[in-house]
């Protein structure tokens, strides 16, 4: 006889199932043929559709609580193959409500019992954690979109002040920007220098002008000359068509004698850069060129935000504006023309020829203008950048100066191409 033939197999069975009895997850006791034997009250109580599943199959039960089909073949794969299993998501309908489990089950081992040779498990109730862990994965799902849409919005943000940029002058871009909510620039009476330019004939030009060519020609125009204008610190007010306005101490000032200083060295470099892109300009259509007049004036000004609720513009206001516009008109092409307060705080810097004294229209008493050729300093002048160079054999102009490193790589580019074609051709004459 066997010695479990001494003993009642039920009370064995309930000896071996007592720990799984008052356990707070649903466990059961099958035995080798995966037949149900006995459950607990949870598993009675977590499962209530059921019903008895006394010898029932329990892959029948796993189905019968809608359990995947494919999770079904894996418990009796792998209890089978490894004699233990964990599903750690088992996903039951339950009342309407769905509930998520763990299922682990093992394969038990009783050499003196063999009716407790069998698979003992249970159901882990993993609800709780698992909405714990789906509303973890909603926040942060919903975090990383909110950072994706303040992300767009800031590419938009930066991509419309990178066009509202290119509508205002930087010193009064930064100006506004740097503004608190609320704020608001006010009106200010400075000592300001003004200067004023316009294209010679510029009406004949763009009735003559295809609009691609105009388009073109004005557009580098206005380009070069705004480019020297902020590099030597001016303040952009606006273009009038091909004019141009534009003054200094305002934002920012270094004292009027620096202010008109800047503005001369700005005029003359314009004009040399003028005479660099000529040829250029000629190849578009402008057969003799562009040429411009400068007239440049220092006065009180004021400035500030001028316009309606619709439309501002920061701009001046002030003799000082229209008297540049007068010396501009009466200036020669190709030259600068400053009032006597101007060349009163750059005479020592600058030299100057004396020109015709003139009454402007709107003017009580007449003006003393002089004419300017350049600054007195051999060293103020050799430190100006030139984009045109000539050699004894090569021609360079670099035609747009907005970004000279994209400039200096075309030359690279140039070079290298001549080098192959003209090294190649060399080898193959000899």
């Amino acid at each position: 006889m066997k010695i479990e033939d001494f003993f009642n197999q039920g009370n064995i069975v309930d000896l071996s199932f007592f720990n799984f009895k008052n356990a707070i997850t649903a466990a059961y006791f099958a035995n080798d043929r995966l037949e149900v034997q006995k459950v607990n009250g949870n598993f009675q109580s977590f499962f209530p559709i059921l019903g008895n599943v006394t010898n029932v199959y329990f892959p029948h039960v796993l189905e019968q609580l809608g359990v995947s089909r494919v999770q079904v073949n894996e418990f009796v794969e792998t209890i089978s193959d490894k004699g233990s299993v964990l599903i750690p998501e088992v996903h039951i309908t339950i009342e309407g409500q769905e509930r998520v489990f763990s299922l682990l089950s093992t394969r038990t081992q009783d050499s003196a019992f063999s009716y407790l040779n069998g698979v003992q498990g249970q159901f882990v109730d993993r609800t709780a954690e698992w909405n714990l862990k789906k509303e973890r994965e909603q926040l942060l799902e919903d975090k990383l979109r909110d950072r994706e849409i303040i992300e767009e919005k800031s590419r938009k943000m930066e991509d419309l002040a990178n066009r509202l940029a290119k509508y205002l002058s930087p010193q009064i871009y930064q100006s506004i920007f740097s503004e608190a909510p609320g704020q608001r620039t006010g009106h200010a009476r400075k000592n300001l220098t003004v200067f004023f330019s316009d294209i010679v004939q510029f009406t004949d030009l763009s009735d003559t002008l295809e609009p691609e060519r105009l388009g073109l020609v004005i557009n580098s125009y206005l380009s070069e000359m705004s480019s020297i204008a902020l590099d030597c610190g001016g303040t952009i007010d606006k273009f009038i068509g091909d004019a141009i306005l534009v003054f200094y101490g305002d934002p920012e000032s270094e004292g009027e004698v620096a202010d008109a200083l800047k503005s001369l060295e700005m005029a003359i470099r314009m004009q040399k850069r003028l005479a660099e892109l000529q040829k250029f300009w000629q190849k578009q259509g402008v057969s003799r060129g562009l040429h411009v007049r400068m007239g440049i004036t220092t006065g009180y000004c004021t400035v500030g935000n001028f316009g309606s609720e619709q439309r501002m513009d920061y701009t001046v206001l002030g003799s000082p504006v229209n008297l540049a516009a007068r010396l501009q008109a009466m200036a020669d092409p190709d030259s600068i023309l400053i009032d006597e307060t101007t060349h009163s705080l750059v005479s020592e810097y600058v030299k100057c020829q004396p020109a015709d004294q003139f009454t402007p229209k709107g003017f009580v008493r007449p003006v003393q203008t002089y004419k300017v050729e350049d600054f007195l300093s051999r060293a103020h002048i050799d430190q100006r950048q030139l984009l045109y160079q000539v050699g004894n054999r090569v021609e360079v102009n670099i035609i747009d100066s907005s970004d000279i490193g994209a400039a200096i790589e075309e030359l690279r580019i140039i070079q290298q191409d001549f080098e192959q074609r003209f090294t190649g051709e060399k080898a193959g004459s000899a």
